[in-house]
């Protein structure tokens, strides 16, 4: 099913221009979402071909089966409530029975985890893409040959470099372990290669060093260390890095070099936002969709705050939302018996019509 047969059979209950535009912070060059929610025909429901959830192929449009909504409402996730609380100019279409479901049904305690945990999450993502613009990561990678080093008096010289000033060729070598230690081994070198020694490392590609079979009464010409451990770190970070270099927002990558404070300046408006508006929650046991702080946030957007003073931000409304958390009237859940009512009564009327 598409989100053209849901249009075209009519199944659409609810629809609503969501995100930037439905919180008052839409520039120019902001995209317009649209969430809505519809329900299934009934031989599909009552069959073997329920579908939970609907988008297009950015997810710029998404509808959620009225079951799906009405279970994520009542786990208070954040966009869900967001959706239901859209303002009145946003909504393009709304049935009737839209109405049984009510914000205050599903506001809880519960929002602190949702709300404030999905909202820390995104602070920890901020400071991840923090390291990753201030550490950039080589785009020609790294061997294990480059964690390997040599023990030469009271220290140790690397690999490579011992390598270029011996004149030896890693091929040539051969490793053999040293009892009752770790990464450490007797390093053999076979000018002729009639040994066959397997080298340090067989490919390019390789996650450990090879140990080669050393014939008795040969002599070792060095002892090797290998760094197995920033090695595994090196490749984790490699592939985190370049993983997200093929992924990110070049526009937004963009801007945020331009203004230069190394944060995701769009995602950590929306975090402070989120972080507002659970505040707002706890405070007055409502939900507020339309900020009123519209250039504080931009400004934000715009990178004129620094990553610090952001976080600042951040752990201020933390702080604050546990305190009005503590003296919240809402409920600790939703009220599971009550909205899932609701739910059974909205199916039933709409398959007895």
């Amino acid at each position: 099913m598409t989100i053209e047969d849901l249009k075209t059979q009519n199944l659409i209950l609810f629809e609503a221009i969501s995100g930037s535009r439905s919180f008052g912070l839409a520039t120019e060059s902001s995209d317009t979402d649209i969430r809505g929610v519809y329900y299934l025909p009934k031989e599909d429901f009552f069959g073997l071909n329920y579908i939970p959830q609907i988008s297009n192929e950015t997810n710029d449009i998404t509808y959620y089966e009225i079951g799906r909504f009405v279970e994520l409402l009542q786990k208070n996730n954040p966009n869900i409530l967001e959706v239901l609380a859209s303002p009145e100019d946003c909504i393009l279409q709304k049935h009737p029975l839209m109405d049984l479901l009510k914000a205050e049904d599903f506001l809880s305690k519960l929002c602190k985890d949702k709300f404030a945990g999905y909202a820390v999450s995104q602070i920890k993502k901020a400071k991840g893409l923090n390291k990753k613009i201030l550490n950039p990561v080589e785009k020609e990678r790294k061997s294990i040959l480059d964690f390997c080093y040599i023990l030469h008096h009271q220290g140790s010289v690397p690999l490579r470099k011992w390598l270029s000033e011996t004149g030896k060729i890693q091929e040539h070598c051969g490793l053999a372990s040293i009892d009752n230690t770790k990464g450490m081994y007797a390093l053999f070198y076979d000018e002729s290669g009639i040994l066959r020694y397997k080298g340090i490392m067989q490919d390019a590609e390789a996650n450990q060093v090879s140990v080669s079979s050393i014939p008795k009464g040969e002599d070792s010409v060095a002892y090797l260390f290998c760094n197995l451990d920033a090695y595994s770190t090196y490749c984790k970070d490699y592939r985190e890095y370049w993983k997200w270099v093929s992924e990110r927002n070049e526009d937004r990558y963009n801007v945020n070099q331009q203004h230069g404070q190394n944060y995701d300046s769009k995602n950590m408006m929306h975090t402070i936002r989120l972080l507002q508006s659970c505040e707002h929650i706890f405070k007055t046991g409502s939900m507020q969709i339309r900020v009123d702080n519209r250039e504080e946030l931009l400004d934000i957007k715009a990178g004129n705050q620094s990553y610090e003073a952001i976080m600042k931000k951040a752990e201020d409304l933390i702080e604050s939302i546990e305190l009005y958390h503590t003296t919240s009237n809402l409920p600790d859940f939703p009220d599971l018996e009550k909205t899932t009512k609701i739910l059974v009564e909205i199916r039933e009327r709409l398959y007895l019509k």
